[in-house]
This record gives structure tokens, sequence and C-alpha cells, in this order.
């Protein structure tokens, strides 16, 4: 067994040989008598801490605690001096420093433990052992099985993730471009769904605004459904509209086309993958009561508690609990939700089992609309004000229920196998409105309305082995795989007999349903199961990391008549998809990848609003091509990649049918930093450039041209600083840019660029000697109206938001 480890120190990496090597020595724990050699284990790991804001002697004795090590403070040289709350994931070094923060002390080490030095002393001896000056060492080694990667510097994202077949990996040994956001993130931008917190990125962006029907992403370009999200490496099993924050512990984002990693997904994005880790309960006891504001006028309760038990703690529950209600971010609106999560798990010697139990109710009354923009108008319109509702009237009720499981076993050393099994059952019951004709330069357009209800019962699964060996010189980490997914759709489609003429911006009401609402029935069936195997050769002490995998998928779908139950249309096809990856790292913190990635796409069942409305598409492949370079400086980590993905392209032709014309070929730059700048200031930034290009067109004028609603230019950049004077108060901030993009492929006309603003700020207390963290963000600060697109496809993003809350932890 062969266990590999490396650690980074604050700032720049030392060129000093000798000046390195002592600080893997610190992060090692060489330097601590071999009493506290347990001690030195806990503090290059994750400390899970729950310290309140309070006197700074009392903090630093109770995290210390906590982290299980000693620190000597002397209380008169810190009288009258206070510390920050502290709360989650945190190194033992990173979280001194954090609760050290603007007292004018650093940390220092003992033979016997930890010891405040004035901020720039000189080191000094002491009983028993030498001070050492203050080095922020964080662990950069490999999580046990079954834990999760480490966070990184600053704690808003982690230093790696788990990539299904490929396993869990840190982002340095990942021939792919990825990141991981933290519940740390999560909670302190008070994100109310996995989209708030995933546009953190550039080359993510929603193209559905809050409160709408849906959460839909684009990534590199590229449309990624709400139903391609992923829970614990499994499809299908959350809900097919929006993900709740509540229930998250990580998000993790890869770009690009994953479908060796994954396999193929329900909808076919090959635009990246998102996966969602749900919550375990942490080493030290959870009650948190948090009550939250959002304007106008919603108000909700949320209550997040988690016990481990057992002699060594094998056995955790979590529990997840939200109701909320009231008027968002649409006049007349009406948000409800009800959300109940239990995650339960045993972690043992050799055995990891957990399960996850999720019962979620979303009603919503005027939910933010959609409406497609005339393809061939004289202009765009201006968008209307972002808390309009142009299809008043409208109601939206969804509820999904899931149960799922996990399991890993280590046979031995060197072999794991592992499975999980998952059901999820959902389904939509909406008024749902729709335009007869495409709004025109003036807003002006007909509209017609429906009852849409549908359904949809999901079984998701996988198993697989693990191997880990050597030939010779070389380092095997094989991995042997099966995915499967079986989900029955189903739908009730019922118009009104007339329609009416109206205005985005003086709407008129919904014409009356006169039919009898109906329950849904059997629409399509559709089974997904792969095979898959990979490779990662180590060659050079970890110096050069090569993937190899190939999956073998196979996707059969079968639609009915909703009507008769007569079968209409059937395909089964099957592909294989390869992987090549590569990482050489010439220097401990620099790794250059490159990566030749496929992605195998279900057929596109085409929806309401074409004339094939319920035809079924063939499927088809998608390539990726992509280089970069990964820099991890210390407490910040900094990244280049270009990459060029291309798919064939979806269009309405004239007759009003989705169909397939040419190739969409995306080529871009994506550059990103993030991790900490300097102590208390987190940072994270990137940018995407991108070439939508079309190519092999079917319209000669449309060759070379962008593809449509595909801006060329993003930009996501936050700062979250701790205030050295006030350490209980945290400042933050972000700003959001997209650029215009194109209405059709013609390229005649251009939607207008958006830049969103938002701030923050949250204090950190004590009440009655309960912690207590109170939050506040403006969202689109300065309340810009602007269109989300697809193209033609338009909805408004939302509104100047307040956000507010209050924590308690009993």
């Amino acid at each position: 067994m062969r266990v590999a480890s490396d650690a980074s120190v604050s700032g720049l990496r030392p060129v000093a040989v000798a000046v390195h090597l002592a600080g893997a020595m610190l992060a090692g724990g060489l330097l601590f008598a071999p009493a506290a050699q347990a001690q030195s284990t806990v503090a290059t790991g994750t400390v899970n801490a729950n310290v309140p804001a309070g006197p700074l002697a009392d903090s630093l004795n109770r995290f210390a605690t906590q982290a299980g090590v000693a620190i000597a403070v002397d209380a008169e040289k810190v009288r009258g001096k206070t510390a920050p709350g502290l709360n989650g994931a945190t190194t033992v070094e990173d979280g001194f420093r954090r609760l050290l923060a603007g007292s004018g002390y650093q940390i220092g080490r003992t033979a016997s433990g930890y010891t405040l030095v004035a901020q720039g002393a000189a080191p000094a001896a002491a009983a028993g052992g030498t001070v050492l000056p203050a080095l922020q060492v964080t662990a950069n080694s490999a999580p046990l099985p079954g834990e999760l990667q480490r966070p990184y510097a600053g704690g808003q994202v982690a230093r790696g993730g788990s990539l299904g077949l490929l396993g869990s990996r840190n982002v340095m040994d990942t021939p792919f471009s990825t990141v991981n956001y933290t519940s740390q993130l999560i909670e302190d931008q008070q994100a109310r769904t996995a989209a708030d917190t995933l546009i953190n990125d550039s080359s993510v962006r929603t193209t559905t605004g809050s409160n709408g029907f849906d959460d839909t992403f684009q990534i590199r370009g590229f449309a990624v459904s709400a139903t391609d999200v992923g829970f614990n490496g499994m499809y299908g099993l959350v809900s097919q509209n929006r993900v709740p924050a509540q229930i998250i512990e990580r998000i993790e984002l890869l770009k690009g086309p994953g479908a060796l990693a994954n396999g193929i997904n329900p909808s076919g994005s090959i635009g990246g993958g998102i996966n969602i880790l749900s919550k375990r309960a942490g080493d030290e006891p959870l009650t948190r009561v948090t009550t939250t504001y959002q304007s106008d006028a919603n108000f909700g309760l949320s209550v997040d508690t988690g016990r481990r038990f057992g002699e060594n703690k094998e056995w955790g529950v979590r529990f997840n609990g939200l109701l909320r209600g009231g008027e968002g971010s649409i006049d007349g609106g009406d948000v409800r939700t009800g959300l109940g999560s239990l995650g339960v798990d045993y972690r043992g010697e050799r055995v990891r089992w957990s399960l996850d139990a999720i019962v979620q109710r979303d009603s919503t009354d005027n939910f933010r609309p959609q409406i497609s923009l005339l393809p061939t108008a004289t202009a765009i319109p201006s968008p209307p004000d972002a808390r309009s509702n142009w299809y008043p009237g409208t109601t939206l009720v969804q509820k999904d229920t899931t149960v799922a499981s996990n399991i890993e076993f280590d046979v031995t050393d060197w072999l794991t196998v592992y499975a999980g099994l998952g059901y999820r059952d959902g389904s939509n019951d909406q008024v749902f409105p729709s335009s007869t004709t495409a709004v025109n330069a003036l807003g002006n357009f007909v509209v017609r309305n429906a009852y849409y209800d549908s359904y949809t019962e999901t079984t998701s699964g996988m198993a697989g082995t693990r191997l880990r060996f050597d030939t010779g010189p070389v380092h095997h980490s094989v991995n042997i795989a099966f995915t499967g997914f079986q989900q029955e759709g189903g739908n009730a489609y019922i118009q009104s007999a007339g329609s009416a003429a109206s205005n985005i911006y003086r709407p008129s009401q919904l014409p009356v349903i006169t039919a009898a609402r109906t329950d849904p029935r059997k629409a399509s069936e559709t089974t997904l199961t792969s095979v898959a195997v990979a490779d990662t050769m180590s060659f050079l002490d970890d110096r050069i990391l090569l993937t190899l995998g190939v999956r073998d998928q196979n996707v059969t779908v079968k639609s009915y008549n909703t009507a008769t139950g007569a079968l209409t249309s059937k395909y089964d096809a099957s592909a294989t998809t390869p992987l090549a990856g590569l990482v050489v790292k010439p220097l401990d913190y620099v790794s250059l990848y490159a990566n030749y990635a496929e992605g195998l796409t279900r057929g596109t069942i085409v929806g309401a609003g074409y004339a094939n409305t319920g035809a079924v598409l063939a499927p088809y492949k998608s390539k990726q091509y992509e280089a970069g370079v990964k820099v991890d400086w210390g407490t910040l980590t900094t990244t280049a990649a270009v990459f060029q993905v291309s798919k064939p392209n979806s269009v309405r032709t004239a007759s009003n049918d989705l169909a397939y014309d040419g190739e969409q070929r995306n080529r871009g730059l994506e550059l990103s930093a993030y991790g900490e700048i300097l102590p208390g200031l987190r940072a994270m930034a990137s940018a995407t450039f991108l070439k939508p290009e079309l190519t092999r067109t079917a319209v000669a004028a449309e060759q070379g041209n962008d593809a449509a609603g595909v801006p060329d230019k993003t930009f996501s950049g936050g700062l979250d600083w701790t205030t050295p004077w006030v350490p209980e108060l945290s400042l933050n901030g972000r700003v959001i840019h997209t650029s215009g993009s194109y209405l059709t492929a013609a390229n005649t006309l251009r939607f207008d660029s958006w830049t969103r603003v938002d701030i923050g700020a949250r204090y950190n207390t004590e009440v009655g000697g309960k912690p207590v963290a109170l939050r506040a963000n403006v969202e689109n600060l300065f309340d810009k109206n602007y269109w989300l697109t697809t193209g033609t496809y338009v909805t408004v993003g939302a509104p100047r938001t307040v956000v507010l809350s209050a924590s308690v932890d009993f």
C-alpha cells in the first residue's frame, strides 16, 4: 500500500529546498514529541469547527479542544480582545489564524503544542521546545476512504471531488477542468438552490430566472438541463426542477462531456456535469435553526441537526427541514416549499454505507414566465420589469420523493467494491400558457392557456470495483463499473378553446380552460445502461498520470400515445465512448493536463411548441479536446484551459419542427483563480472567452456564424473579507457579467450584455451563550432588467432581491 502526500505553505512557493522540507516536516508533525503524535495527525486533517464569537482566550481554548490539540494562552495578554465565530471544516493552523485575525498575534508551535507569538516577532525559545514563526500549513494528501476532499484555503471550494468512474481526485491530479463548491460558500452566499452557487463560475450561466419552472444551465455554451444533475453519483434522483440548498454538502462541477466518468445523462447534456453530494453528520453535534426573509415578503424556517453514535462514532444521522412561503420576486406571486431530508450513514473500518430519503413539495402561484421572440423581428423588445408576469394566473405544483443508498466495501487493501441504488417519484401539475405567435418588436403576442401535468418514475443504480496494484514502477488504479437508469414519463396536455391578444408590458388575462383536467398517462420509457473500464497509471512517483478508459453505452427509448397507450416510436442504439487524459507535474505545485473525451446524447424528445411535438430525434456523439495548466501557489490556485467541444446543432425549421442542422463547435479559453489572497480575504474569479461557431450548415449564409443564445464573453468574480477591526464582521461582493448573444443563427439581431452586482455581510456573535450568525445579501443591487436567453426563447433575470437570515446553534 502506497501513501503519497504533499504540503503547501502560505504565500508563494518557497524556492529554497530547505524551506520546502521544513514545511513538509511541519505538515507531517515530525517536530512533535512522541507524546504529541496523535495531535499531529489531527493538525494536518480537517476539523469540524463550532466556535461562537466571543473572548479571544475562550475561543482559542474551545477550538483547541475540538481539534484535539494543546495551546498555551496568557489570558492577561489578550484581555479585551475578541474572536469571530468559526464554523465548518478547517485545518488547525487555518482555524487558529482566522480566530487571531486582527488581534496582533499569530500562532506558533512548541514541542508540547501551540502558543501565541506577537505578530512579526522573531522566534523565541520556550520550555520544552522552540517557538516557530507562524506558517499556514494545509494538508494536500488524499482523504481517507469515504471522506470528502479537504477544503482549500478560504473554505469556499474543496481540493478535489468525485469523478464517477475515476473515483475521488485532487484537482491537481485531474485531467479536466473541475470546481467543487463547499457548504460554507452556499451558506455564506445564502443560496436557495444549486443554481445560485454555480454561477460563481464564468463557464456556467442559467437560462431561466429564479422562481421559474426550473433551473436550466448553460455550460461552455451548451444547454444542461436540470434533469441531468446527479445525486451522489447517480442520475434522476433529485427534483427535475431545482435542487434546494438545504440538502447540499458539496456541488461538484465537471466542465465538458463526461460520458466516460458518469455515463450518459437522461437529457443528453454535453456542456458539463453537475453532481450533488448530500449532507452527512459531522463528528461534533449540530442543531441549527435558521430563519430567512426574501423580498418582497417570503419567509422561511429551516432546521439542520446531526449526531454521531457508537464507540467510534460509526453511525451518523443528519436531518434537514425547510418550510417557507409568501411572495418572492414576482408581483402577486406566492412561493411555498416544504422539504424534509434524512441522511443516515455508517463508517466502519472496511464498510461505508449511507441512506438518503428526501421529500420535497413546491407550490408556486405566478411563476417566472418564459416566451419565444419572433425570429424575423426587426428589433429585440426591451425586457419588461423583472417583477412583472405576462402570464398572470399561472400555478405550478411540484412533488418529489427520493430514496437512495450507497455502499463501499474494502475487500482488501487493494480491492474495493461499491454499489448504489435509488428511486424517485416526481410530478409537475401546472397551468401552462404558451404563445401561439412569437413576441414581436413591440412586445405583442397571442396567448393560449393549457394544463400540462406530468410525472416521472425513475430507478437509477451503479456498481463497480476499484483495484490498486503495481506493475514494476507503474502504479495502476483500475475501475470497472456498470450504470443503469430506467425512467417512465407521462403527461396530460389540455388547451383552452380560445386565445387572446396580449403584450409583455400590458398582459391580458389568460383564456379560460373549459375541458376537464385528466390524469397524466405514460408517454415514454427510457432505459440507459453502460459498462466501463478505466485505468489511471502513475509514473515517476505521481509526476505523470495517464488515464485511459472506454464506456460502452446503450440507449433505448419508447414513445407512447397518451390517449390510446399505443407504441408510436422506438429506437435502440449503442455506442462506445473513449477517454484519454494526461497530467504532467514538472513541479510539485504545477500540473499540465490534456484530455480527449466523447459524450453520447440520447435523442431529444421534442417538447411542446413544435410541429413535431413528441417525436424522438436520433442519438448523437459530441467530442472535446482540452489542454490546460493549474498552479497551486499555496493559498491561491490559478488555472488556464483551452478547449473545443462540438455537437450537432438543434434548430427550429421553417415548418416549425425541431431538427438537427450542421454542427455547433465551441472553442474557448477559461481563466480562473480561487483561494485566499491575504489572511481573511477570500476570492473567486473566472473569465471565459468563447467562439460558438456554426459549421457545415444547411443554410450557406449561416456558415461560420455564432450559435444563437451563446455569449462570447462571461466573467464571475467575488470577494469575501473578514474585517480586521471587527473580526466578527465579514463583507462580500460579487460581479457577474455576460456579453450579448444573437437571437438567431442569422446573427442579425443581438441581445444586450448585462452585469449583475451582488453585495452582502455577515456578523457572528453570541446571544445567551448560543452562537448566532446574521447574514444579509442583496442580489442585483442596481435592479437591472435583462434577458436570459437560449436564442429566441427568453425570460427576464430576477429583480433586486434582499435575503436576510439569522442562524442559531443550540
